[in-house]
């Protein structure tokens, strides 16, 4: 999962979220005996569906997780951290400078603040916000080619139900349902949802869209930025 000349980054990480980051309250002190399994691995298999060289905000980055250690286990991603509360970006930043992350930018405000200026292949999170809100929050940072990539629990299924008719008014695809991390007994596994945009040929001439809704429903699409 880590490479060999990765894993100290990871570790040192590790050791800041146990020592500093609890202290802060960015990880709460019964997560500390189970930081690798439950939120390093876990995080760390999300790397196995992100292009490569791709651009990555990480939305409601908190403590780093996702982000910061998708930034480790993959040096050739470019990594966004974009978290609104000033203590936590202050422990990002101060994380990218100790382990030398220079492939990490940390943004202090909300997804929201960027939209219409900044647009990523990849935007990820990880227990931020139930899927309908936080595809508004993050879809209009998700270039034409780009994807969503959240990691979702147990009730994934239901989001992406409840998330319909957001799917539709942004003109989104079906969401994909992945399971990573399951190869390896050094990997931790996690279920993950992507969401794409939804391929204009994909919408019939019935009017109905990729998602099933029609768009005579009154809603209006939001189709992917140009460019």
């Amino acid at each position: 999962m880590f490479a060999p000349d990765r894993l100290p980054l990871a570790e040192r990480y590790a050791e800041l979220l146990a020592t500093d980051g609890t202290l802060r309250g960015l990880i709460g002190p019964r997560e500390v005996e189970r930081l690798w399994e439950r939120h390093l691995l876990n995080s760390a298999a999300m790397a196995e569906v992100l292009p490569r060289d791709a651009t990555v905000a990480d939305v409601g980055s908190g403590a780093g997780l996702p982000g910061l250690v998708l930034a480790i286990v993959r040096p050739d991603l470019r990594i966004t951290l974009v978290e609104p509360l000033l203590r936590r970006t202050t422990f990002l930043s101060e994380v990218v400078e100790e382990l030398g992350l220079d492939n990490v930018e940390v943004v202090r405000g909300r997804a929201e603040a960027l939209h219409g200026q900044r647009r990523f292949d990849v935007v990820t999170s990880r227990a931020v916000a139930p899927l309908p809100r936080l595809l508004e929050w993050s879809m209009p940072l998700v270039a034409p080619h780009g994807a969503l990539v959240a990691m979702k629990g147990s009730s994934v299924g239901q989001e992406i139900e409840d998330a319909s008719g957001v799917l539709d008014n942004l003109g989104a695809a079906r969401p994909e349902r992945l399971e990573v991390g399951t190869e390896s007994p050094a990997s931790s596994p996690a279920t993950l949802v992507r969401v794409s945009w939804a391929d204009p040929a994909q919408v019939g001439s019935a009017g109905r869209s990729s998602t099933g809704r029609s768009k005579r429903s009154g809603h209006r699409k939001r189709r992917p930025p140009r460019g």
